[in-house]
């Protein structure tokens, strides 16, 4: 596509996984009661990835999970019937440090959804919400707390990001809506 612009390569996208790990364990004060859940679909590998950099570094294991949201969606009804996908916990969420792992975090809608989700699943003791890309034009009082980057866009754009266990490519591009919709 002529417009698009990439944003981060895959270095760039394990820098900033790499960084949101080491900010969630200082934030949490370790890995006790810990639990990484990846928005279903690209959320989740990148909650896998997040997992594999504290290990790295702390020496041992967070467990992760996927979460699908696509039944918690406020735009159900406008949307053809969703493919409903199996929400996987390794373990009850229930009076665990619960960081939600998103790939962009746009107007809040999705984290709505993946915490009206994760509640029904049982009671956190604290969720926190970390996103790859931030690209603003939040539209609920929600926001990120670990944030990979922020790329300010208009509403005319598309954020894709781009994983190899969905897409065979680790990339972040910012797309033309127009263009996107032609491909």
């Amino acid at each position: 596509m002529t417009g698009e612009r990439r944003i981060l390569s895959g270095g760039d996208i394990r820098r900033a996984l790499t960084r949101i790990a080491h900010e969630i364990v200082e934030a949490n004060k370790g890995l006790d009661g810990l639990l990484l859940v990846g928005v279903l679909r690209r959320g989740a590998p990148l909650a896998r990835r997040i997992a594999q950099a504290v290990a790295s570094f702390e020496g041992a294991s967070v467990p992760v999970g996927a979460l699908d949201i696509n039944l918690y969606r406020d735009d159900l009804t406008s949307r053809p019937q969703p493919l409903v996908r199996p929400t996987e916990l390794p373990v009850s969420v229930d009076g665990r440090a619960v960081v939600l792992v998103d790939d962009v975090f746009f107007t809040g809608r999705t984290a709505r959804a993946a915490l009206n989700a994760l509640m029904d699943l049982g009671r956190p003791r604290v969720v926190q919400l970390a996103a790859l890309v931030d690209r603003g034009h939040h539209e609920l009082p929600i926001c990120a707390d670990y944030v990979g980057k922020n790329i300010p866009t208009s509403l005319g754009e598309i954020v894709q990001v781009r994983v190899s266990e969905v897409d065979g490519v680790d990339e972040v591009a910012v797309v033309d809506r127009a263009e996107a919709r032609e491909a």
